[in-house]
């Protein structure tokens, strides 16, 4: 069990504080967020939905710490990571972040054990055999760790990805359109998994999705709309996240 989750179970993962975004300058500037406030339970899985141009994948990556905020502060716990350098936040992101991208994002020439690990070989430690043994099992990925990625289907190579996020046991895991380029099996094995490192594994996941059903697989849904937090609702099912997306789009 990681040792952050048994101390901060009911402590905030990942917050943002009245954030803003913008895009370009002048005239053809864009407020892709404004003043987003929302914050993320630890040892929970949410889901952030909206219409396409809400603002969903541009939260994502600034709560990660990938995009730069405007104005406005970003939490990872008690640190203030909007505040951070560049060299600082690249350890951040290194060892407490997690992401999952929508395209898998493997390096080609690693084998499937090499990708889960490669965090930890970036920052010169090696892997926890425990633990490692636990996200190998867990991901069911036992049987193809010599393989590289195009001898994996899509949904192995997602599922590779997925171990590679939570190998440093990070604070929390984002995942952007985790399943976007599955077909509905294989999704459906991924978003699985995904439950199962927040049950099993107590970890914590923030899931960027335009899918109800997906979406139905978190503990809370968070509702984007022009850039801003316009609702949310918590033990979601898939009809009741249609409807409401239903009446965000009109």
């Amino acid at each position: 069990m990681n040792p952050a989750v048994t101390t901060e179970a009911t402590a905030v993962s990942s917050r943002a504080v009245d954030v803003t975004k913008i895009f370009g300058e002048g005239d053809n500037a864009v407020r892709a967020l404004d003043r987003v406030s929302v914050e993320f339970a630890s040892g929970e899985f949410t889901g952030i939905m909206g219409p396409s141009g809400s603002g969903k994948s541009t939260l994502l990556h600034c709560l990660a710490g990938l995009d730069r905020i405007t104005s406005g502060q970003v939490f990872l716990g008690d640190v203030e990571i909007s505040a951070c350098n560049e060299k600082r936040l690249t350890l951040i992101r290194r060892d407490r972040i997690g992401f999952v991208f929508q395209a898998y994002n493997l390096v080609p020439t690693l084998t499937a054990l090499e990708n889960i690990t490669l965090p930890l070989a970036l920052a010169g430690r090696k892997p926890e055999k425990g633990w490692l043994d636990t996200i190998v099992d867990t991901m069911g990925l036992r049987d193809r760790l010599s393989h590289r990625p195009s001898e994996l289907s899509g949904g192995q190579q997602q599922r590779v990805a997925v171990a590679r996020a939570l190998v440093s046991r990070p604070a929390v895991i984002f995942a952007d359109e985790p399943t976007g380029n599955l077909d509905s099996r294989s999704g459906a094995e991924i978003l699985g998994f995904m439950r199962r490192a927040v049950d099993d594994l107590g970890q914590t996941v923030v899931m960027v999705t335009h899918d109800p059903g997906a979406a139905g697989q978190s503990d809370r849904v968070v509702f984007l709309g022009d850039g801003r937090i316009v609702d949310e609702m918590r033990s979601p099912t898939p009809d009741a996240i249609l409807d409401r997306m239903k009446q965000l789009s009109e």
